[in-house]
């Protein structure tokens, strides 16, 4: 199927939607806490994972689209039940912390920008995103809000108005420099895990699933084949694409609080306030408004996401009707399980912990689970009997499976080190 200019530019969904939801508040925070303790010396973390990013995230949309099944279902026809259960269990786990970080930093963006009482806005976030869940189908939810992502570009705009040493960023971002302590670790982790989080996997493959399925012409490629060729070349380009756009906020992110923050001695962040301060070269005043409309933004835009792949893996796992396109009606199940997800992360409101180290923890835990669901991704995407002929490229078994040994050597000297 011949991929025109025209037809791509107007298919581009799931590749570029989870390029969007991976700058995720706890991204925000994770890459603003990175710059602000280590200044330009972890940019390095942002380099090395694009290509794994594109590579495991092209992996999982090749997936669905392939089988015609998402992540999960998939993964129940290579692996043992109890270990897809398990692994889908660890996916909860990691989703709901994800998300209640997610809508309590939303709470407190609100609370920097207005005043009044951060809980009642978590609180309001929480349950306006799952009345918009389960009323506005989610091509239209998103088609808005992934405008709002664009006030992260914001700290690209530093680099105009502050002195930078270009050869201390471009060392930065090519020699891997750092103390070996375990909260050193810790950080390189939480960059991994915000990075490349398991909730993108399963939601990318579920919505090449959904997008099949609503395409009268398409169909699996195992029983389509001829589809093949413009399929799999829209899925790479569109991933392409999304992860470039993703690295390229956390790489400015980064080099935004380190030349701001870290520069004048700020080198742990523990407030949202501090967190704006990052961006007031660029905007003054006004510095509070951008960062919190980016962490808002991304966060409506995250939390779906985040508890739309933990509903498809589960649903898959249970055979229920599953999809965000479907009305509540159809799937009770599966929006049962958002709504769970949605409601549970409230409950990290009531930790002791600050939004912003919240969120900082939140990509810790994906950092660590992310590992044995790489494993399990990679072992489907190179079975024969699941992918057919149309199992993961070789450069994509490659990176596929560095990430996987690059995620776990760094979990293990982070315990090791702690």
């Amino acid at each position: 199927m011949a991929v025109t200019l025209k037809s791509f530019t107007g298919r581009l969904g799931p590749g570029v939607v989870t390029g969007a939801a991976d700058d995720d508040p706890s991204g925000i925070a994770t890459y603003s806490q990175a710059g602000a303790q280590q200044g330009v010396g972890l940019l390095w973390t942002v380099v090395v994972t694009w290509p794994m990013m594109v590579a495991v995230q092209s992996v999982s949309g090749r997936i669905g689209r392939v089988t015609g099944r998402g992540l999960a279902a998939n993964m129940l026809a290579v692996l043992p039940r109890p270990v897809v259960t398990g692994l889908v269990a660890l996916l909860f786990l990691a989703n709901t912390i994800n998300i209640g970080a997610d809508l309590s930093a939303m709470g407190a963006a609100v609370n920097l920008m207005v005043g009044g009482s951060r809980h009642l806005y978590t609180l309001l976030f929480a349950l306006g995103t799952l009345l918009a869940v389960v009323i506005i189908p989610y091509h239209r939810y998103v088609a808005v809000l992934r405008w709002l992502t664009f006030s992260l570009f914001a700290y690209v705009g530093v680099i105009f108005t502050v002195h930078i040493d270009w050869h201390a960023v471009a060392t930065g971002a090519v020699l891997p420099r750092f103390d070996r302590s375990g909260e050193s670790y810790m950080l390189i982790v939480a960059i991994f895990g915000t990075t490349i989080s398991p909730y993108l996997f399963f939601w990318q493959s579920s919505q090449e699933v959904e997008e099949e399925e609503a395409d009268p012409q398409a169909a699996p490629l195992t029983r389509r084949p001829d589809q093949a060729h413009g399929e799999l070349a829209r899925i790479g380009w569109e991933t392409m694409v999304g992860m470039t756009a993703s690295n390229l906020v956390a790489f400015f992110i980064i080099l935004t609080t380190a030349v701001t923050l870290h520069a004048s001695g700020h080198t742990d962040i523990q407030t949202s306030e501090q967190a704006a301060q990052a961006l007031r070269p660029i905007a003054g005043n006004a510095a509070f408004l951008l960062f919190s409309l980016g962490i808002v933004g991304t966060g409506l835009l995250a939390v779906p996401v985040l508890a739309g792949s933990t509903a498809y893996a589960m649903g898959e796992v249970r055979g229920w009707a599953i999809g965000l396109e479907r009305k509540l009606g159809e799937a009770r199940a599966f929006y049962a399980v958002i709504a769970v997800s949605i409601l549970l992360g409230i409950a990290v409101e009531a930790s002791p912990l600050d939004p912003i180290k919240a969120l900082v923890w939140s990509a810790v835990v994906n950092g660590v689970i992310t590992v044995p669901i790489l494993v399990a991704m990679m072992i489907v995407a190179s079975s024969r009997r699941q992918m057919g002929k149309f199992t993961a490229t070789p450069l994509q078994r490659i990176f596929g499976w560095i990430t996987t040994v690059m995620m776990a050597i760094a979990a293990i000297a982070m315990f090791a080190t702690m």
